[in-house]
């Protein structure tokens, strides 16, 4: 069906004042005040006829979209497998049958026997518009499994639990939780956390088999309304961690697993700025912290006084130290040096004893894939590169050699000798190096097409990693290329702060300068670039485009979370007081208030061109609420000076990832990527 106009959302007079200055907001009516729960008509009606005018407009590239979805499907292995990894008596690995939108989880004695199936999602999706598994966690002992499962996409999961042994579900349920399920107490119990009213897991709960969820016991409570709270397993087992932090500051307590409503031990008191995570070894704590050095170092010391501890890796400006895991005989830290990842093997009581773990290629990503035994003489690896599809490898730790056991197959082909990868430096205006990652084909004609990606937040880094999806553009004649942008972490810890708070603006002026610097050394040029990004990544699209309209050919951005100062500003929201170490709290702080104007998306939406503009939301996304998309793009609808197209999808039954299963997201992508050709003006 065709629609002769687009929806013109109605205006009605919002303000609000803070610091003095009052902000108008003509479209905050779309937001439901029943929310979560969206039930008003007119906001309802409002959203389909986006929907229906996103349909109408893409109808005449529905070819285009098949054919894209083909090739993408077409690169994906159906039938395939996970490599097998002992787990205890059992080797555990997950399915996809041919034509599965969701997997299967299998295992088999290590003694011999028959395949069992331990959790079947195919089953459990089965009649859902929406599925997603939360957890899943199997006993120590191998005969019970617990998991979650959200079937609507507002990301609270209801956890239940199964005997292995009868193949029995068990009555017990537990709706709203929002986390992890660990076993304790002898596989008695486990430990979970529920996500509160505003979506917060400010909790840590027990609860015993056969018991009414009612009677479930709190571990651990945490009052200031910034802080989530998560529990672990020690790497031996025999410790449950119950960790809180915000992103800036973090608190960890431990207990008995076998125990766990004995004395909690608190290992260092909270102190803002300070973050930390930690494992154990009988009782000897080990310290992941940034308390000596942003870029973080590991220590070690008695569990009964944990502030008094040795060093075991120092910090340091050019190592930035993401983590280490612990195992019987040895320990493994991981790293990244100018931007690559780095591991390392090392082992107790001899401190200068350090195996780097060696990889092919300049440019990668590497790290420890699933290791869940304490006992082990070999480690299980993960690499990639944008050239290389995923591989799991095998490590054995005392020959120091590598066997790979699976490459990823792609069955319509891949000959990774037509590609070639670069790793770029590119100064911003300040004279920084932004790092780039760059993916072509070599025949790929010179000034071609460019698709540019970034994050830039949240110490998130971008990993120069494989992507089959990503094919669909390159052999179009798209160079590929990733902006390691300042907010992600990607060059340590220095990296996250240069564009946080009240440095955030980096983030944006780093990607344009990005593209700028990519035009001047001929890989494209101004207005051949397409770009994409989500949630936070979706508020550096709606900064860009106001700030440098003329660059983009094409822009697609997901979940964007581009209303920063409203959503700041409203501490009720799910995710508000969490995020304020991060953006900042305009609420208390003008300066902080006047900055985030400043640069949010919808503040600074203004009459002049746009380019082309395709718009995600999930009216159950409970991160990025479906009003800013919304809200965005009606206020883009009534401010822009151009006729390129400006669509939103909506997905009324799904959330912050959109949707799910292997084959309806990859129908979203090739969406998305035909939107980009149709705007670039590229064939096939």
């Amino acid at each position: 069906m065709s629609i002769a106009t687009p929806p013109v959302a109605a205006k009605k007079s919002h303000s609000v004042t803070h610091h003095g200055i009052t902000v108008t907001d003509d479209y905050a009516w779309l937001r439901d005040p029943n929310y979560p729960e969206v039930t008003d008509p007119a906001i309802l009606a409002h959203l389909n006829a986006e929907n229906a005018w996103f349909e109408s407009r893409m109808a005449g590239q529905q070819g285009r979209i098949d054919a894209l979805f083909k090739e993408m499907r077409a690169r994906i292995k159906e039938a395939d497998k996970s490599v097998p990894q002992k787990d205890g008596d059992h080797l555990y690995w997950i399915e996809f049958e041919e034509g599965a939108e969701y997997k299967k989880w299998w295992r088999r004695p290590v003694t011999g026997g028959p395949d069992e199936l331990v959790l079947d999602e195919v089953a459990l999706a089965e009649g859902h518009e929406y599925f997603r598994l939360g957890a899943i966690s199997v006993s120590m002992d191998g005969k019970m499994l617990a998991w979650s499962v959200d079937d609507n996409g507002s990301e609270r999961f209801t956890a239940r639990f199964k005997n292995l042994e009868t193949g029995e579900i068990l009555p017990d349920e537990i709706p709203g939780t929002l986390s992890s399920l660990v076993w304790v107490a002898g596989d008695k119990a486990v430990v979970y956390s529920l996500a509160n009213e505003q979506w917060r897991t400010d909790n840590a709960r027990l609860h015993w088999l056969g018991q009414p969820p009612s009677s479930d016991i709190e571990l651990y409570h945490e009052d200031d309304e910034g802080f989530r709270v998560g529990a672990s397993l020690s790497a031996n087992e025999e410790w449950l961690i119950i960790s809180t932090s915000d992103h800036e500051t973090s608190e960890v307590r431990v207990v008995p697993a076998n125990d766990p409503l004995g004395a909690q031990r608190l290992i260092w008191p909270r102190q803002t700025g300070v973050e930390y995570d930690v494992d154990l070894i009988e009782d000897i704590v080990f310290i992941h912290s940034n308390k000596t050095h942003e870029n973080f170092s590991i220590v070690f010391g008695p569990l009964a006084e944990p502030e008094t501890t040795a060093p075991l890796v120092e910090g340091s400006d050019d190592v930035y130290l993401t983590g280490f895991d612990l195992f019987e005989q040895f320990w493994v830290v991981e790293s990244r040096v100018r931007g690559l990842d780095r591991v390392e093997v090392r082992y107790y009581g001899e401190p200068e004893r350090v195996e780097p773990i060696e990889f092919p290629e300049a440019s990668y990503s590497a790290g420890l894939g699933d290791n869940p035994e304490w006992a082990v003489d070999k480690l299980r690896l993960s690499y990639e590169s944008m050239v290389s599809p995923a591989s799991v490898l095998e490590y054995d730790v005392a020959a120091r050699t590598m066997t790979t056991l699976k490459v990823q197959e792609i069955p319509s082909g891949y000959d990774a000798s037509l590609y070639a990868t670069e790793r770029l430096e590119i100064a911003a205006r300040d004279g920084t190096a932004i790092p780039v990652s760059i993916v072509y084909r070599k025949d790929r004609a010179a000034g071609g097409p460019l698709h540019l990606y970034g994050y830039g937040a949240y110490g998130i880094a971008i990993d120069p990693g494989f992507s089959t999806t990503r094919l669909s553009l390159v052999d179009r004649g798209f160079a590929y290329a990733i902006a390691h942008i300042r907010g992600g972490d990607d060059l340590g810890r220095a990296w996250y702060k240069a564009g946080k708070l009240e440095a955030r603006t980096n983030t944006f002026t780093d990607f344009v300068d990005v593209a700028q610097g990519l035009i001047e050394r001929g890989y494209t040029q101004a207005g051949r670039i397409s770009i994409s990004g989500g949630s936070a990544g979706g508020e550096l699209m709606g900064a860009v485009i106001n700030s440098d309209p003329q660059l983009w050919g094409a822009v697609v951005a997901h979940v964007p979370f581009v209303d920063v100062l409203a959503t700041m500003l409203d501490p009720t929201l799910p995710l508000t007081p969490g995020e304020w170490p991060e953006w900042g709290n305009p609420i208390e702080d003008q300066a902080a208030f006047e900055l985030i104007r400043s640069y949010s998306p919808y503040d600074q939406v203004k009459p002049q061109a746009y380019p082309p503009l395709l718009v995600t939301a999930g009216l159950n996304d409970p991160r990025v609420t479906y009003w800013e998309p919304a809200k965005w793009v009606a206020k883009l609808r009534e401010l822009k000076t151009d006729d390129n197209e400006l669509l939103l999808k909506t997905n009324m039954g799904a959330g912050h990832g959109g949707k799910s299963g292997r084959f309806e997201s990859l129908k979203e992508t090739a969406e998305e990527f035909a939107f980009i050709l149709w705007q670039l003006g590229v064939e096939g």
